[in-house]
């Protein structure tokens, strides 16, 4: 089964003592991981590399998502990946990547991860996860609420997380934002990208 292409937007709270980020649990309708707690994101749309930003990706990140791809891959696709991380922020929790709860802005995000589902699943996806502070784009953080997708949304400390239970590829994302962040609080786009596939 060929992986899908979908995104994932880890989203951070740095007004606290420690940086957090926003999970929530997966619902037990769900096929792929339920009852489990992720980071908002989802499949990437066919109409997604159609949606408009208030900002362009950093070209830094563009490159690096253009690393280990097919010849076909090109900024439209960057841009698609991109756009659907910030729709399904939106979509699961009500947080709109932007000031005015309009166009998105894009500007800020940084690539941390790619993850392939291994062979054998029931569902295959070709992850990226991306990573911005909240208040790079003075998000509106009153509009956050629960959806069909994820419930119990909250915020967990990054260097230490609370008892939930998370898939073993969202830990292991947490783990590699963790260590980053340790390195260099800001993220800058430059950040090394975690790879994780089954080859």
């Amino acid at each position: 089964m060929k992986p899908k292409d979908a995104a994932t937007l880890l989203l951070l709270d740095r007004d606290k003592e420690r940086p957090a980020v926003l999970m929530g649990k997966r619902s037990s309708r769900h096929a792929f991981m339920p009852n489990v707690f992720v980071f908002p994101g989802g499949r990437k749309d066919s109409s997604d590399w159609r949606v408009k930003s208030d900002t362009r990706l950093n070209e830094a990140v563009v490159s690096k998502l253009m690393e280990r791809t097919h010849s076909r891959f090109s900024h439209a696709t960057a841009h698609s990946l991109a756009i659907a991380a910030a729709r399904e922020l939106h979509e699961e929790t009500s947080l709109h990547l932007s000031k005015n709860g309009e166009l998105f802005d894009l500007s800020h995000l940084r690539y941390i991860a790619r993850a392939i589902t291994p062979l054998g699943q029931n569902r295959r996806y070709d992850t990226r996860f991306f990573t911005c502070f909240c208040d790079e784009v003075e998000m509106d953080l009153s509009t956050l609420k629960d959806s069909n997708e994820l419930t119990e949304l909250q915020w967990v400390d990054v260097q230490s997380p609370q008892n939930l239970d998370f898939p073993d590829i969202t830990a292991r994302i947490l783990n590699h934002l963790r260590h980053s962040l340790n390195e260099d609080r800001t993220l800058p786009h430059t950040t090394k990208t975690l790879h994780i596939s089954n080859k």
